[in-house]
C-alpha cells in the first residue's frame, strides 16, 4: 500500500484501536461486579463473602497483562496486530460472558482474571503500540489518545453494567457484556493494519532527538534488558503508577471513610478520577512531544506530592478538598500512562517496541499487584490511609530520583 494512502488510513487504525480499547477498558469496572457477584456467591456457598473477598480476582487480572503484551507483541511485529487483536478479543469477551457462569472465586480467577486480563494484554499492546508506530510524528499524543479511550471506559462501562444488573442480574449482565465486546472487537480489528518499517507520514523529518530524549538505534528486547536506562524507566513507571492504582482501586470507600459522603457522591469521585485519569493521558503526551517525556514525568511526580498531601490532610466533611486531590492524582496516573508507550519507542526505537512496551509495562503490574495490596493491609492494621498516602508519597520522590538520574545519564551520551 502506497504510503500516500497509509497517509490517510491511519487515522482508521487509530479510531478503530480506540473503540477496542474502549472495551477492554471495561476491565477496570471491576468494582461494579464486585458487590452483586459477591452477593450472588454468599448465596450459592451458604457463607458470607464481601467485595474484598473477591480482590485477588482483579489482582489476577492486572498482573498477567504483561505475559500477553509480550508474547502477542512478538507475533504483532513478525506478523501484524489484526489476529492478536482479534484473538485478544475472542479471550477478553470470553472470559467475560463464562465470568456469568461463575458459582465461586477459584472459577472468577480463571474466568475474569485469567481470561480478560490475558486478553487485555494481548490486545491493548497491539492497539497502542501500532498507533504510536504509525504517528512517529505524534508518538506522545496518539500514545495519549489511545490509553485515554482505554481509561475512560471505566466512566461510560459502569453506567451500562449497572443497569443490566439492575435489570437482568450480575450473571446475564456479564453474558450481555462478553457477547458485545466479542463482537466489536472482532469487527474492529479488520480494520487495525500493520505499520510499514520505517514509515514515515508525508513532510515528517525524523529527528535526531525526539521529545528531548535520544534516539537510539532500534534495540530487541535482549539489549533492552542490557542497557542500564531500563531500569530506570521501568522502576520510575512502577513508582508513579502505584498511587494511582492505590487509589483506583479503593476510590469509593476510601471517599466514604475520610469524608463522610455518601454512596452516591462517592460513585462520583469514581467517574471523576476516570475523567481526570483519560484527560491526563491525552494532555501530558501532547506536551512531551513539545516539551519531552522526561519534563513531564517529573512535572507529574512533584504533582503527585501535591495530590497526596492533600489527600492526607483531608478530615471529615472535606468534600471538595478530597475530590480537588483525586482529580490531581487521577491526571498524575494518567499522565504516566499516556507518556510511556512513546517514551519507550524514543528510547529504544521504534521497530520492536509491541515487545518491549509489554516488558516495561511489567512495571505497571508490579504497581497493580503493591497498590492495592498495601493500602488494603495499611488501613486493616491503622485504620487509617494516612500511611498507604506516606507510602505513595515515598515513591514518587523516589520517581523523581530516577528521572534525574535518567536526565544525567542521557546527556552525558549525547556529549
Amino acid at each position: 500500500m502506497k504510503e500516500k494512502n497509509l497517509d490517510s488510513r491511519r487515522w482508521l487504525v487509530l479510531v478503530a484501536s480506540c473503540l477496542i480499547n474502549l472495551c477492554i477498558g471495561s476491565i477496570y469496572a471491576w468494582s461494579v461486579f464486585a458487590s452483586p457477584l459477591a452477593e450472588k456467591l454468599s448465596v450459592l456457598s451458604g457463607g458470607e463473602l464481601t467485595s474484598v473477598s473477591l480482590s485477588i480476582v482483579y489482582t489476577v487480572a492486572n498482573s498477567v497483562g504483561p505475559i500477553t503484551m509480550i508474547s502477542g507483541g512478538y507475533i504483532n511485529d513478525k506478523l501484524g496486530p489484526r489476529w492478536v487483536v482479534f484473538a485478544g478479543g475472542l479471550l477478553f469477551g470470553g472470559g467475560m460472558l463464562a465470568s456469568g457462569f461463575a458459582t465461586s472465586i477459584p472459577m472468577l480467577v480463571v474466568t475474569y482474571g485469567l481470561g480478560c486480563g490475558l486478553g487485555m494484554g494481548l490486545a491493548y499492546g497491539c492497539t497502542i503500540n501500532n498507533s504510536v508506530k504509525f504517528f512517529p510524528d505524534k508518538r506522545g499524543l496518539i500514545g495519549g489518545i489511545a490509553t485515554a479511550t482505554y481509561g475512560l471506559s471505566s466512566v461510560l462501562v459502569p453506567p451500562v453494567a449497572n443497569l443490566l444488573i439492575s435489570g437482568a442480574g450480575i450473571s446475564q449482565a456479564f453474558i450481555v457484556l462478553g457477547v458485545a465486546f466479542v463482537l466489536i472487537v472482532g469487527v474492529f480489528s479488520q480494520f487495525i493494519l500493520k505499520c510499514p518499517e520505517n514509515y514515515c507520514p508525508a513532510g515528517y523529518q525524523p529527528k535526531a532527538a525526539q521529545g528531548g530524549t535520544v534516539l537510539s538505534n532500534d534495540k530487541n528486547w535482549r539489549e533492552m534488558l542490557a542497557d542500564p536506562t531500563f531500569y530506570m524507566m521501568i522502576f520510575m513507571l512502577m513508582c508513579g503508577a502505584f498511587s494511582g492504582l492505590m487509589i483506583t482501586s479503593q476510590a469509593s470507600p476510601m471517599a466514604q471513610s475520610i469524608t463522610g459522603m455518601g454512596a452516591g457522591l462517592a460513585a462520583m469521585v469514581v467517574s471523576v478520577l476516570a475523567l481526570f485519569n483519560a484527560a491526563g493521558r491525552v494532555v501530558a503526551g501532547s506536551l512531551s512531544d513539545r516539551f519531552g517525556r522526561v519534563t513531564v514525568l517529573l512535572a507529574a511526580f512533584l504533582l503527585e506530592i501535591v495530590g497526596l498531601v492533600i489527600l492526607l490532610t483531608t478530615g471529615a466533611g472535606g468534600v471538595a478538598q478530597f475530590i480537588a486531590g483525586v482529580s490531581i492524582m487521577g491526571v498524575c496516573f494518567g499522565a504516566l500512562m499516556g507518556v510511556y508507550p512513546g517514551f519507550t519507542a524514543d528510547q529504544f526505537g521504534a521497530k520492536n517496541n509491541s515487545v518491549n512496551y509489554g516488558i516495561m509495562f511489567i512495571g505497571f503490574a508490579l504497581a497493580g499487584c503493591l497498590g492495592p495490596s498495601v493500602v488494603g493491609r495499611v488501613l486493616t492494621s491503622t485504620g487509617s490511609y494516612s500511611g498507604a498516602f506516606l507510602i505513595a508519597g515515598g515513591l514518587a520522590v523516589l520517581g523523581i530520583v530516577l528521572a534525574l538520574l535518567y536526565q544525567k545519564t542521557t546527556k552525558k551520551k549525547t556529549i
